[in-house]
């Protein structure tokens, strides 16, 4: 691990102007590549002390062993230099976008004599003209189904063209009318080239004209009395019809836009881009990647636009682009665009319409493919079965944990405040074991000593189910557990490793609850979120695990789900309390005789002032009821009257009082 001040830049040598600079490391291959508007403060920044860095950011400085730059004229330069650069080298501690599968495209060869109609894959070749990329080959196939009988353009491929022109007979598609057939001369090739070019002006969403162009000429066939020509006109139109419906209207404008959304966590991102032209939705793609270096989703951004545009020219660069973030150096990244188009393009934000709807609808598919691809890697078992080998292996455990828990304390602004346990066995979420626990020894914030009580008190309820079948007694002068309360089993199973959410503090308490109770077979570490690291009990240092690692993996999907369960626990708390009236505190009174008290009353104020005989004029209401709702609303003390700002008036309080909620789902302990 190298040192980055023995290859810091002298002050001064490193120039005030736009450019772009390698990090290299030991071996000299280049391990990142960034740009710059001005390389001496980029750079600068590097070379701060290490402990005050990002820990990616971090880990790149003490890999590398070298720096170097190359200044440039403008930005624009400085990001086609970039790219590049990423293109040639494949950093290791850059971002890099890799599908996860290989799109297709509709393509058609327009550098061909003959042009061609089919599905490609791949890198994008000089000469075609590219439609898309689909989410599945058929959906491309089905619509140059339909567009053939409007369009007959050539699909073959050239050994059956070639075979065709040699024997003088056209294939199946030339003798059912979906092939204008030029291997045998039906058609020149103006002609045929003529098609091919009205295929890709309709694909490219310049429909409505042709469309009313079919129609005159299906009216005029009609006129004439030509009625098999006017059939065929009109089945010609609805075959195109057909084919536009495959892909529904989103922007009324006719608007050509890409649009680009993110999905992130700590270690990972996924990108969805959705292709609209014509204001339809002609083509989708997404990406996931790690997150190797640090970066917002701005930055995200910047690497998504540089992936999907480094290579494209021409009409393939969309007139808008609209994006969840502006990256730093927006107006650069729109002159690079503009450049690549020929054209202006505008980079935005969509803040409101049809456009900021789809927007989040393109999001939702960003987040959806970030679970599908989390699930997908948790599912499988070998890729399960070495996650729970390097934990055990980093964490110095005789085997592998096959029964994880993990704690985590919510709570907001010190109020509600509740804790989490969830458990994963065998790498696998055990949802029917999860818990939830609301701190009861105090009140207040403070994290470490509610680790402590919740850990404690977990335990507890497992060595009360060991004293019970006799696997544990206590010792000589040992006092014994108190009995619990008849509830169902739930802590009878102990894990083999325990996982808190936090660092070393929250790490020493849990370690302390365990030991207070005598048990010493269960491992326990904690998973620090800012810096994803792994604290174990009495250790100064964390265990980094990394960046790759699947232990990793599993242990940050653990910690998140605790960290979800939790905060779905406290906010269903916080607004039960709020949602709470004096109705609520009464002893028997359930959620229908409430109702029926408010609705007969109108407002909890008048209820206050009714006499228990009134009271017991309401239906299913006894006078010993009666006599305790009485009781409470008079111990409860009513709040201030609300005043009119304006005029200082007292506003009387005739709205209903909440009505109680019902019991939230889950065990709570």
């Amino acid at each position: 691990m190298a040192d980055p001040s023995s290859y810091r830049p002298q002050p001064g040598q490193v120039p005030d102007s736009p450019g772009v600079y390698r990090f290299r490391d030991e071996h000299r291959r280049v391990i990142y590549v960034g740009k710059a508007k001005s390389l001496r403060q980029r750079l600068a920044n590097y070379f701060q002390d290490v402990a005050g860095l990002h820990p990616r950011t971090a880990t790149m400085v003490t890999t590398a062993a070298s720096v170097e730059w190359t200044v440039v004229s403008t930005e624009v330069e400085a990001l086609q230099l970039e790219y590049s650069w990423i293109k040639e080298y494949d950093p290791r501690f850059n971002v890099k976008y890799r599908d996860d599968k290989s799109y297709p495209s509709l393509a058609v060869t327009l550098g061909e004599e003959y042009p061609r109609v089919q599905v490609m894959r791949g890198p994008k070749k000089k000469g075609v003209r590219y439609f898309g990329p689909y989410a599945h080959a058929w959906a491309i196939r089905e619509t140059v189904d339909l567009m053939l009988r409007v369009f007959p353009v050539r699909t073959c491929s050239a050994g059956v063209f070639k075979r065709s022109a040699q024997i003088g007979r056209p294939c199946l598609l030339g003798y059912i009318g979906k092939c204008s057939a030029p291997c045998v001369g039906r058609v020149t090739p103006e002609e045929h080239r003529e098609l091919a070019e009205e295929f890709c002006d309709f694909m490219a969403g310049r429909t409505g004209a042709y469309l009313s162009r079919l129609e005159k000429r299906m009216h005029e066939a009609a006129e004439e009395m030509e009625y098999e020509k006017a059939a065929r006109l009109r089945d010609d139109i609805g075959a195109l019809r057909r084919a536009m419906e495959k892909n529904a209207v989103v922007l009324a404008d006719a608007t050509d836009a890409d649009l680009i959304a993110v999905a992130e966590d700590e270690l990972e991102a996924a990108v969805q881009i959705f292709h609209v032209r014509g204001g339809r939705v002609r083509g989708q793609r997404g990406w996931v990647t790690d997150k190797v270096e640090a970066v917002d989703t701005a930055g995200l951004v910047e690497h998504a636009l540089q992936q999907l545009y480094g290579e494209e020219s021409g009409e393939s660069v969309p007139k808008e682009v609209l994006v969840p973030a502006l990256p730093e150096d927006a107006p650069a990244l729109s002159d690079w665009l503009a450049a690549r188009r020929g054209s202006q393009v505008s980079l935005r934000i969509p803040q409101r319409g049809d456009k900021k709807a789809l927007m989040e609808t393109v999001h939702r598919n960003a987040q959806q493919s970030l679970v599908l691809h989390k699930t997908r890697r948790a599912s499988d078992l070998t890729t399960r079965s070495r996650a729970l080998e390097e934990i055990a292996e980093a964490l110095g455990l005789d085997g592998a944990p096959l029964r994880i828990e993990c704690f985590d304390i919510s709570h907001l602004q010190g109020d509600d405040v509740v804790a989490s346990m969830v458990v994963f066995e065998d790498g696998l979420a055990r949802k029917s074991e999860y818990r939830r626990f609301q701190i009861k020894s105090f009140a207040g914030q403070d994290d470490v000593r509610s680790m402590h009580e919740v850990v404690s008190r977990r335990f507890r309820r497992y060595l009360q189910e060991k004293l019970k079948t006799g696997e544990w007694s206590p010792e000589d002068g040992e006092e014994a557990l108190a009995e619990d309360d008849g509830r169902p089993k739930r802590f009878a199973y102990p894990p083999q490793l325990v996982v808190v959410d936090g660092g070393r503090p929250q790490v020493a308490a849990a370690q302390r609850a365990l030991t207070e109770l005598g048990i010493d077979d269960v491992a326990v570490c904690g998973l620090a979120k800012r810096l994803e690291e792994v604290w174990l009990p009495e250790e100064d240092d964390p265990v980094v695990l990394p960046r790759t690692s699947e232990g990793l993996y599993l242990l940050q999907r653990v910690r998140d789900e605790a960290h979800r369960f939790a905060i779905q626990y406290q906010r269903n708390k916080r607004g039960k309390r709020l949602r709470t009236g004096p109705l609520d505190e009464v002893p028997g009174l359930g959620e229908t005789r409430r109702q029926a008290l408010i609705k007969h009353f109108g407002s909890v104020k008048k209820l206050r002032q009714a006499t228990i005989d009134q009271i017991c004029e309401v239906p299913g209401i006894g006078r010993k009821t009666a006599e305790t709702v009485a009781a409470a609303l008079a111990a409860a003390t009513p709040a201030g009257p609300a005043v009119n700002t304006a005029t200082g008036e007292i506003i009387e309080d005739e709205s209903p009082a909440p009505a109680g909620t019902s019991s939230e789902r889950g065990a709570e302990t």
